[in-house]
């Protein structure tokens, strides 16, 4: 054998060699599932919710148009102090004063016509007892006349004129009665004129008042709308009146943020939150929860959901006021916030990363069980339960197909652990039920966490990959 033979035939040699090695390691590295791991530990977890909104006085009036004029003068600016009842803005009254001004003249012929009627009244009332003293008189001489006359002692004429008198006497009295009637009634006629002239004078002064806009609340003008010159009007029906300016009371300041429809059942009166403001970096606010929503509004009209007059299934937000304890100093309303609400607190628990959760079906579990030659599925701190064991773990299954769970890392296998969670962190989630402290559950990848099988065989790698070289 000459030396190209002998190198020929050890070429073949670790040609053989080399594909039984590669072969071997293929057989061993086959279906290995390369993961990253980290062991579950116990941690301090806290639940937060954060919303974005804006900055809101707790107490604020929008100043709308009451009256009809032009606008004469604005008495106040945007950022001016104001106190409850000062001057904001006047409009032209010249037509609203003559009104007021000739109704009180009416009021006062109203009055004259009042104190006229009462004399009227008196005399009336004197008159009526002037005419019942000659009625009583004439009656007294009447009734002598009859008993001289039955007697003969006075003549037919003398009879005749006594009856005469009498009469007249009576129907003076009767006619005095009836004018007073007269002057009563004229007198309460005269008293409800002057209380239609007074209301009316009201209504005519309120015209007038509302040509002058005053501050109804303690405040800073923080917004005004109108100028000198433009007109006011009233609101009609549904329309509201013109909008002139806000009046804000900055001395309570809260954050209205809108929070998800699927945090909002884990917020509550009273917790704690974190605001910040966007105008005011790098600085944190504390606050509480005063106010959650109960109603839940349209993300993209921001109507409430009952306003809507047909169904859909867009997302919805709902209403959450954060109180601000210690507001800083020229906040103005509007201004862009976020609020972190604290929802949970737990001290010393055991927790994973959130990815680390996974989700397979009991139809998932049951094959790998049977791939492994085996006939039982995982379930929390790793228990095996027979696939026809005792109903509430089975039948259990049965009910919700859907198992949450984690993979673990024994005899470098990944296997899957249902488990229960509790209260959910930024990055982190408590899990009360189904580990133990220390146990190695695979956190990645997100796409071998997706396709991973239970009891599939797995390689831990840990190690930082490598970021991509630029071209």
């Amino acid at each position: 054998m000459n030396t190209w033979q002998k190198i020929g035939v050890g070429a073949g040699v670790a040609a053989v060699l080399a594909g039984g090695t590669w072969l071997a390691f293929w057989e061993i590295n086959k279906g290995v599932v390369t993961v990253q791991t980290a062991p579950a530990a116990r941690q301090d977890l806290t639940s937060i919710v954060t919303a974005s909104g804006e900055v809101k006085p707790l107490t604020y009036t929008n100043v709308l148009g009451e009256g009809i004029g032009k606008i004469t003068e604005i008495a106040v600016k945007e950022g001016d102090h104001v106190k409850k009842g000062d001057v904001l803005l006047r409009l032209e009254s010249v037509q609203p004063a003559a009104d007021v001004n000739a109704q009180r003249a009416g009021i006062g012929a109203a009055e004259a016509g009042i104190k006229s009627a009462q004399a009227n009244d008196v005399s009336a009332q004197a008159d009526i007892k002037s005419h019942a003293a000659d009625l009583e008189h004439a009656k007294l001489d009447w009734d002598r006349g009859q008993l001289l006359f039955k007697e003969g002692l006075i003549p037919k004429q003398d009879y005749d004129t006594r009856k005469a008198a009498y009469d007249s006497a009576v129907a003076s009295l009767a006619s005095a009665q009836a004018r007073a009637e007269q002057s009563r009634a004229q007198l309460s006629q005269a008293q409800s004129g002057l209380t239609q002239n007074q209301a009316m004078l009201g209504r005519l002064s309120d015209i007038l008042n509302k040509t002058t806009y005053t501050a109804p609340i303690n405040g800073v003008v923080t917004y005004i709308a109108v100028r000198v010159g433009e007109n006011v009007v009233p609101g009609i029906q549904n329309a509201t009146g013109s909008y002139l300016m806000t009046i804000s009371d900055m001395s309570v300041v809260t954050s209205e943020v809108m929070v998800d429809e699927t945090d909002i059942v884990s917020v509550k009166l009273g917790e704690e939150a974190e605001v910040t403001i966007d105008a005011i970096p790098g600085k944190f606010f504390k606050g509480k929860v005063t106010e959650v929503g109960t109603q839940a509004v349209l993300r993209s009209s921001g109507l409430a959901s009952t306003q809507s007059t047909t169904g859909n299934q867009e997302a919805k937000d709902f209403k959450v006021v954060v109180t601000l304890q210690n507001p800083p100093d020229g906040l103005r309303p509007g201004l862009s916030s976020t609020a972190k609400i604290t929802t949970a607190q737990k001290k010393n628990v055991i927790a994973i990363p959130i990815q680390a959760l996974a989700e397979r079906t009991k139809k998932d579990l049951d094959e790998a069980a049977k791939e492994n030659g085996q006939n039982s599925v995982t379930l929390a701190a790793g228990r095996p339960v027979p696939a026809d064991g005792p109903e509430g773990s089975a039948s259990a299954l049965e009910k919700n197909p859907e198992i949450q769970g984690v993979f673990v890392v024994r005899d470098k296998r990944a296997q899957f652990v249902a488990v229960t969670t509790g209260i959910t962190g930024v990055t982190d989630i408590e899990i009360s039920n189904g580990l133990q402290e220390g146990d190695q559950i695979i956190t990645g990848s997100y796409k071998t966490l997706r396709t991973l099988k239970p009891d599939a065989r797995v390689k831990v790698d840990n190690s930082t990959p490598k970021a991509p070289e630029e071209n």
